[in-house]
Formats: C-alpha cells, structure tokens, sequence
C-alpha cells in the first residue's frame, strides 16, 4: 500500500507530458539555462555554473527523432570500474565464504571425535551447534534480513556526512571485527565448551553491520566512476554510421560485470569453503574468508586518487521528506478515493516547486524545480520496488532450505553445501551471454526491453526455480527411506540415510534462480542508480536492499514449514508468491515502463546541498568535482 501511495503521488506528473512546448530530446543547453534562470525567484536559487562532463561534450544532442531511430551502442566502461569490482570480489568472497557454512554450523552436531566440526567421511555431515534445521533457518533469515536493513543506515551516513568512499572504510573495519568473532567461535576450545554460540551470533551482527554499509555504497561508486551522463549521437569507430552513445546501456554493462564479479567471489569462497569445513574445520573455513576480505581496503586506498568521489551533501533526506510532507498538505481526505485522486493531481508536485512558491517558499527549500522532479523519480523508483521481496522469498531458499534439501540426497561425498554453487556458476556463465548476445540482438532487433519488463521476467524465473525445488521434495518424500520425515533418516549405526534422488537434480532451481537475478537483482541496482537524485543515489539504492530484508520478516512467517514434512507445501507457497508478485508488479508499473526515456532525460539539478567537507573537488582536483548540472526545462514536467 504504501509503495501504491507513493507511485499514485508521482503518477500525476505523467498525465502533463502533452504539455511539453518543446520536444524532450530538443532542448538545447541555452533554452534550458534560460528556462531555470526564468524559474528562480530568489538569489538564494541563482543560476549555479553549469559543469559539464568531457563525456557530454562529445558527439551531438540527439533529437527526437534520433532516439525514436538510431541504433543505441554501449560507451567504454572506465578501468577504475574493475579495481572497484575487484574490491567487491573479495568482500562476497569473504561474506559468502563464512554464510555458506552457517547452515551446517548451527543445524549439526559435533561429528563423532571431531573437535572442529570436520567430518571427511564420504558421506559425513559437518556440524558444530546442533540446534536443527528451524534454528539454523531463523538464524540464517535474521541474518539476511539485518544485512539488508543495515544498508540504510550506511546510506545516511554516506550522503549526508562522511562520502561513500570513507563510509565504505568504517563499514570494512566493522566486517572483519565479524569475521575475528566467527572465528573465535569455531576455535575447538569455545566448541568444547558449549558457549560457541555467544560470540557466534555477536558475529553475524557485526558482520551484518558491515556487509549492509558496504553494499549500499559499492554499487553507486562503481556506477559513478562512469561520467556520461546523457544520450549522445556519435560515429561507430567500425561502421561509421551515427548511433546512440546511451549511458543507461552502459550502466546495464558496468552492473552486470559488476554482478558476474560478485558471483565469481561467491562462487569461489562457497566451493572452497565448504571443502574447508570438511576436512579441517569450521575455524579455518572462516579464517581464509577474512584473510582474502583484507584486500579490500588495500586496493581502495591504492587507487583512492583515480577514483570519481561525490562529495557528502548534507541532509538531503530530511529535505526530501519535508518536500513529500508539503506536497501532502491539504491533498488528504476521508474519502480515500479523493485522496487518491488528490495524490495524482497534475498540481502535486508542481505546488511546491520552488518557482511556484516564490517568496512564500519555506527556508529550508534551498534546490530548483529540477531536484524536486528527481526526488519524484526516486519516490517512483521507489514504488518499482513495492514487489521485490516476492522475489526475495524464492532467492532466499537457496541460503538454508535448499542446502538442507541437499543434505537429504544422494550425493556421492559431494558437501551438501557446496550444490547451491550452481546459483553463482550459472550467473559467471549467462552474465556474458546476456550482454553479448540476447541484449544485442534484442537492441538490433528494436525489442525494448527496458528495466521494468526485465524485473517482470525475473519474478516469472524464480516461480519455475520454486516448482522445480517443490517437484524434488515431492520425490524426496516418495522415494526416501522415511517417507516425509527425511532430516532425521538415519540407519540402525546413526549414520543417515540419504533419498535415491540425486543431488545434482537441484540443477534445475539454482540455475532458474541465477538466471533470474539478471533480470531482477542486477537491474534492480541499475534502476536504484539511474534513477534516485544523484546526492540521494546511496539511500535509494538501500531501499532496494532493504526490501530484501523486508523479505526475511516476510519469511519468518513460513519458518514453521520449514521442517518434515511440511517442506512441499514450503517451496510451493514460495513459487505461488513469486508469480503473484511478478503479474501484479507488471501491473502496477507499466506506466512507469512507458516514461522510461523521459524519466532518463530529466533535467540534471544545480542543488548539491551543503558538502560537510567543503567540497572536495576544490581540495583535490582528481576529478572529483561536483555532480554535474543542467538547467531546467519544460520536459521535467514529464516525470
């Protein structure tokens, strides 16, 4: 409902683009600066200096009628881009590398005469705490849904105080405090004790608290690193004939690598991990993940000087919600149905910009019109996200039921936790095929297929990986030993008995969810970027996080069928979940999927709010200037 709200109150914007005087793509540079020079009402609002990037100076503004017809191209993705990756590399490796062995960690006992949870026989279960497989789910759903609420609070600190770059430092400092407590927990002396749990948990906390400031700043720096900001019409170097040079297409390259980076960290701390805790133990398991984590902040602060850095900008989000608080003023009523109506107004938004307050402006209005049409963008993008965690509730599978399916299996000494590599395998693989083939050949086929049909189609993929894992368990129950009770099967010796199902038939959901975190989680970071305002792009895109955290709330709801022998019903509630999710989403956003280029071709906002270190572009002159402007113009009315 609320993200309903919110969209209703950006929707009335849409229904002003007939109105547009002059075509989006046609204004130029001088009619847009005159515009916003007409629309200030105050020195407070005077004209800022217009900075351009060099990457907007090449090439020509395209026309309306060069978007509606020239081939769009990808620009070169900066090689600051890959060191930032490379970082990223090494925290999922890290962060991945100790959350694969969670589930075993918890839900297992001491093997016999193991002191480090180590259990090399060939079908020997690793394990340390033996608090079941309920234990082990909530644990591992609490953990998730904190990494991913933690993202907000990393945001905040990043806008409005100390920049993404010195926030992503803290946020490193505080993970590998985590990991040192992992460790500690798994020492044979704190397992023989009985009190492993203590520092155990603190560590998941911690380590939470990192992981969640990290993630809300690596993908904005990385996106940022790239510095054209609009469409331009170019020659390509191969054929010579006039194309688009689209930013947003390079961006969807620039998060797709950075994703495929993320899964080959996953990737590897997963696999090799897991072969780790089986034959050494889970203190070593944890060890190497930090060891590796430790790059992070050398390759930071190696290229520190290369990097673009937006500077932090004040409270930019208590001006926000005072915007969205004034635009409510007076447009509710009893009848909900009014209200609606008031929230979709064409006057909205347009009431409480700055040129038409004028000098009843309020004093903490210190932006243009134009930021006032991002924040409605943001507020839109938002809404997009009003679904996710439909589609975080099949993905989330993979962190615990699934592994735990695993271990019910045939698996011919394969560690049970070591079959959800498939998920990450199966990204590393279709990542470059996506970008080099089907989003081509979709592109020279003139098939749009824009942000919000892609997260559409992820929704619809991780409903077939769920039907595919409700289909193994049925045959688990069938074919097993102990009928619906799998988990505790175990022979007259206590050794288990596993199902004849083979284990590598999990196949089917981990590469359906993979494949669909390419439309769904990696365009999700995209759209949090592209279209957030440039000084808020961090705290949008922990919203987007955030609704994966809202999905393990949601999940703990199902926690008591995740246990024999409700676990059919389980994954088929989840699959059931993800496709109502996806129909609605696509419901709900296709107007938003029709403004696609017009909401890419906003205005950009002279506000950058007030930078708490009094800009850095002045002090250090690495390119580390303010976030580029462009005046205002008539086509912001279409947002």
């Amino acid at each position: 409902m609320a993200g309903a709200a919110a969209q209703n109150q950006v929707d009335m914007a849409m229904s002003n683009e007939p109105k547009l005087a002059t075509p989006i793509y046609e204004v130029g540079e001088k009619e847009a600066l005159g515009h916003l020079g007409r629309a200030s009402t105050s020195d407070s609002l005077a004209l800022a200096p217009v900075v351009e990037f060099e990457a907007d100076l090449e090439g020509e503004e395209p026309t309306e009628e060069d978007m509606a017809t020239l081939r769009r191209v990808s620009g070169k993705i900066p090689w600051t881009a890959f060191t930032i990756a490379f970082v990223e590399l090494c925290e999922r490796f890290g962060y991945y590398g100790c959350q694969v062995l969670y589930t075993n960690f918890i839900q297992w006992p001491l093997p016999p005469g193991s002191a480090t949870g180590k259990d090399p026989r060939e079908e020997g279960q690793p394990g340390a705490l033996d608090m079941g497989q309920r234990a082990s789910f909530g644990i591992g759903t609490f953990n998730s849904f904190w990494a991913y609420t933690t993202p907000i609070i990393g945001a905040i600190i990043a806008d409005e105080y100390l920049g993404r770059f010195n926030t992503i430092f803290i946020a490193i400092a505080f993970s590998i405090f985590g990991h040192i407590l992992l460790i500690i927990s798994a020492l044979p002396s704190v397992l023989a004790s009985g009190k492993a749990i203590a520092p155990f948990i603190l560590g998941v906390i911690v380590l939470g608290f990192g992981t969640g400031a990290f993630k809300a700043n690596i993908s904005p720096l990385i996106a940022e690193q790239y510095k054209q900001s609009r469409p331009r019409v170019i020659k390509d170097p191969k054929t010579g004939e006039r194309v688009i040079s689209d930013p947003n297409i390079t961006l969807s390259r620039i998060f797709l690598y950075f994703y495929m980076f993320i899964n080959i960290g996953s990737l590897t701390g997963q696999i090799s991990m897991v072969y780790v805790e089986k034959y050494v133990g889970f203190w070593c398991a944890y060890l190497l993940p930090t060891i590796l984590f430790c790059c992070c902040p050398a390759v930071l602060w190696f290229c520190r000087n290369k990097y673009h850095r937006s500077p932090p900008t004040g409270s930019v989000l208590i001006r926000a919600f005072k915007l969205w608080t004034l635009a409510q003023k007076g447009k509710w009523s009893i009848n909900p149905v009014q209200t609606r109506r008031n929230f979709k107004a064409e006057n909205f938004w347009e009431d409480v910009k700055p040129s038409k307050l004028g000098d009843s402006r309020p004093s903490w209005m210190e932006f243009d019109d134009a930021w006032v049409d991002q924040v409605a963008r943001g507020l839109r993008a938002c809404s997009c996200f009003t679904w996710i965690p439909l589609y975080w509730l099949a993905y989330n599978q993979m962190n615990n039921n699934l592994t735990s399916q695993a271990a019910t299996m045939t698996r011919n000494g394969v560690p049970n936790d070591v079959i959800t590599n498939l998920n990450p395998i199966s990204l590393v693989i279709f990542i470059p095929i996506v970008d080099n083939f089907l989003y081509p050949a979709l592109r020279k086929a003139n098939i749009r297929f824009t942000p919000i049909k892609r997260i559409a189609f992820g929704f619809m993929l991780a409903s077939l990986a769920m039907i595919g894992a409700t289909t193994i368990q049925y045959y688990i129950y069938k074919e097993g030993a102990c009928g619906h009770y799998m988990n505790t099967c175990k022979d007259a010796e206590g050794s288990k008995i596993p199902s004849p199902i083979n284990v590598w038939a999990q196949t089917v959901p981990y590469v359906f969810i993979g494949f669909s975190e390419i439309f769904t989680s990696i365009t999700g970071l995209e759209y949090a970027f592209t279209k957030a305002p440039k000084n808020m792009r961090s705290l949008v895109t922990s919203y987007w996080h955030f609704m994966s955290a809202f999905s393990n709330a949601i999940g703990q709801a199902l926690v008591s069928l995740s246990e024999d022998p409700l676990l059919i019903w389980n994954y088929a509630t989840v699959a059931i979940l993800a496709f109502i999710g996806g129909v609605l989403f696509w419901f709900h956003q296709r107007p938003t999927d029709k403004k696609e280029d017009i909401l890419n071709m906003l205005p950009d906002s002279n506000y950058i709010g007030r930078d708490r270190r009094h800009s850095i572009a002045s002090e250090h002159g690495h390119g580390h200037e303010h976030e580029h402007s462009h005046s205002h113009s008539d086509a912001s009315k279409a947002v």
